[in-house]
């Protein structure tokens, strides 16, 4: 049986309470066309994975009721017809959406009737391969969702979240809480100890702020972590690569292999996934796919456009790192640890000036043509290799430190201040923190396009010409 859970938008998940809280009471609908991310292996389940996205809420139209009470709604197929040729025609799924203003966090046998007799109706539309989700909204603040392959049982959602300002969850319940992690308990409770353990989160970049991010995220409890990087242990790595030894920098050992065999040795059950290779290759693509919570701990410019992409494509959250040390002749002139929350409603990477295509694009050209680069770069086409850049590792390990307490605050809200901040800078050399806000260029192609939010799988992949 295909595993299935449910990712809204916090912008949808509130204009679904705006639609369906009736100060009489009465049971009320709405319809969501979902974005599909189909994950043919989960890498630590073993198992297919559907992943639904939201992409657009869909009122349904005026008149439309038939009737309603406390207890139930009825209306009109018509519009239902409507959004079954919509998602037909734009790749996507559909689904319907209702009420239980009592609070009843479950659906009746009413809904079960109701929902097979909409999906055949689906079904003869669209086709026999036809899926339709649902989702409840119990006692105005719960959300549980399920989804219908066939007209005999539906396949309910492990988990159902919100990703915005924070990351919530609504349905699934959290895994069992490591005792070793107690006292960690006492500060967040038992709960949250839970949620971590039954969290997926990405690594990319295995290098020292990613060998901290991933020691410090199995140490705070993740239970399934997957390790993203193509490189191997060198002897100028030892001074911040977390875990790394001599030995393995004389074997030139990968780096995930590296870091897996330090994480699995500590004990703490973390179920570790290693991907040895570039981020765009199809063979991460599940896992990448599969994660909650992405860390981007590459220093490239390629591979955070990708992640940019990717989390307003399939609403995976990515929190992404960076250090600038920058030595001058008198003193320092810039010592900063940044980290930036990807996520749809926020300026992006490529607003923020993070990121250069000029750059990113060289550095594709470096590593899919070397001899065209190296000819390009002999004719002043591209910029040529850079000096390496200063690194310490206590300065490394607080970027990472910075990176996962931003984790936390998402799903916390530890610091009292409403969600994440979705840039967070610290001077090292000055001891100062602030918020660095950004103007959202109009033209984005990333976040001022609202029709790639949540829009899932689609061919091209995320709608690239490679």
């Amino acid at each position: 049986m295909m595993h299935l859970d449910v990712t809204l938008q916090a912008r949808h998940a509130e204009a679904l309470r705006d639609l369906l809280q009736r100060p009489d009471g009465i049971e009320a609908s709405a319809y969501v066309l979902f974005g599909r991310n189909v994950v043919g292996m989960d890498p630590w389940s073993r198992r297919r994975r559907l992943r639904l996205v939201s992409h657009e809420v869909v009122p349904v139209p005026a008149g439309d009721e038939i009737s309603a009470s406390a207890r139930h709604i009825t209306w009109s197929t018509a519009s239902f017809v409507s959004l079954c040729r919509q998602a037909a025609e734009r790749g996507l799924l559909p689904a319907i959406v209702h009420s239980h203003p009592a609070g009843m966090r479950a659906f009746s046998r009413q809904d079960d009737t109701n929902e097979r007799d909409l999906y055949r109706l689906l079904r003869n539309r669209n086709g026999a391969d036809a899926i339709m989700a649902s989702v409840l909204l119990a006692g105005g603040d719960h959300f549980l969702a399920r989804a219908w392959f066939d007209d005999k049982e539906p396949v309910a959602a492990d988990i159902v979240r919100s990703v915005g300002s924070r990351l919530l969850y609504f349905g699934g319940e959290p895994g069992d809480s490591n005792p070793a992690l107690v006292r960690q308990a006492l500060l967040f409770g038992d709960a949250v100890n839970g949620r971590l353990a039954a969290m997926r989160v990405g690594v990319v970049g295995c290098g020292g702020t990613g060998s901290a991010t991933a020691m410090l995220l199995a140490r705070l409890g993740i239970g399934q972590l997957a390790l993203f990087d193509d490189d191997i242990v060198e002897t100028s790595n030892l001074n911040r690569l977390h875990g790394a030894r001599r030995a393995d920098a004389d074997a030139m050992r990968p780096k995930v292999e590296v870091l897996a065999r330090e994480i699995t040795e500590l004990g703490l059950g973390v179920r570790v996934h290693t991907h040895r290779g570039w981020i765009e290759d199809e063979a991460a693509r599940d896992a990448l796919k599969a994660c909650d919570v992405i860390f981007g701990c590459t220093d490239d410019h390629a591979g955070r456009m990708f992640l940019n992409r990717l989390s307003h494509f399939y609403l995976i959250p990515v929190i992404d790192m960076g250090l600038a040390i920058e030595p001058a002749s008198a003193g320092m002139r810039d010592m900063s640890a940044r980290v930036t929350v990807l996520t749809p409603g926020a300026p992006c990477i490529s607003c923020r000036g993070i990121v250069d295509p000029k750059v990113a694009g060289e550095e594709a050209l470096r590593r899919e043509a070397p001899e065209d680069y190296e000819r390009q770069k002999r004719e002043a086409y591209v910029r040529g290799g850079q000096n390496p850049a200063p690194a310490v590792v206590t300065f490394t390990t607080e970027t990472a430190a910075l990176a996962v307490n931003e984790l936390l605050q998402g799903l916390t809200d530890y610091r009292a201040e409403g969600g994440w901040a979705w840039e967070r800078v610290r001077r090292l050399d000055r001891g100062i923190e602030r918020k660095r806000g950004a103007i959202q260029s109009p033209h984005c192609p990333i976040c001022a396009r609202e029709d790639y939010w949540g829009r899932g799988d689609m061919d091209p992949f995320m709608d690239r010409i490679s």
